[in-house]
């Protein structure tokens, strides 16, 4: 299984997220450290891409205080999850809208800005950051916590994902994505 792929499509964190455009099947490991368990779960999820100058886009700019014309694109990304420890019926859903500001002349360094966090569900400011594998880093200080996610695709259809949460809840997860037709 290689650990990346390495196209064109994905020179820069937009061509990541292009290739990350659809639908996708998740199936999730947390890993609680403070309750020493871990939690299966399973989630579906859709990118859409947005343009630039995309309204939801713009707003998240000039929320964050960000020059609008700086953006370079982003996505809207819906999810229903559910976990183990969930109570029946309880499900997970939500919805987030992102938007990219290079900070390199590249496209592969720069500002997140989310109108949703990872970890709280405050509007958040974070970065974002390509690897030397083609691999997506994420990272965000929230007011209680920090959280760092790496994405990476072990095919066209196969994506992979791994998050660490430090404050007051500290986890770790492991995802399985796979695009659905």
């Amino acid at each position: 299984m290689s650990s990346a792929v390495s196209s064109p499509a994905i020179a820069d964190a937009i061509g990541f997220f292009r290739l990350s455009c659809g639908r996708w099947r998740s199936q999730r490991s947390s890993h609680h450290l403070l309750h020493r368990r871990a939690e299966a779960g399973g989630s579906f999820i859709e990118v859409v891409e947005l343009d630039a100058s995309d309204p939801r886009l713009i707003a998240i700019a000039e929320l964050h205080g960000e020059d609008p014309a700086a953006l370079a694109g982003g996505c809207r990304v819906t999810w229903n999850a559910s976990m183990a420890w969930d109570k029946a019926g309880e499900a997970h859903e939500g919805e987030s809208v992102f938007g990219l500001i290079p900070t390199d002349g590249h496209g592969r360094q720069g500002l997140l800005l989310r109108d949703r966090g990872y970890a709280e569900t405050a509007p958040v400011a974070g970065h974002f950051a390509m690897d030397e594998r083609d691999e997506l880093l994420l990272t965000t200080s929230y007011e209680t916590m920090n959280s760092l996610e790496r994405f990476s695709f072990a095919g066209p259809n196969v994506r992979l994902r791994t998050s660490t949460v430090e404050g007051l809840s500290n986890t770790a997860s492991f995802c399985v994505e796979t695009r659905l037709a």
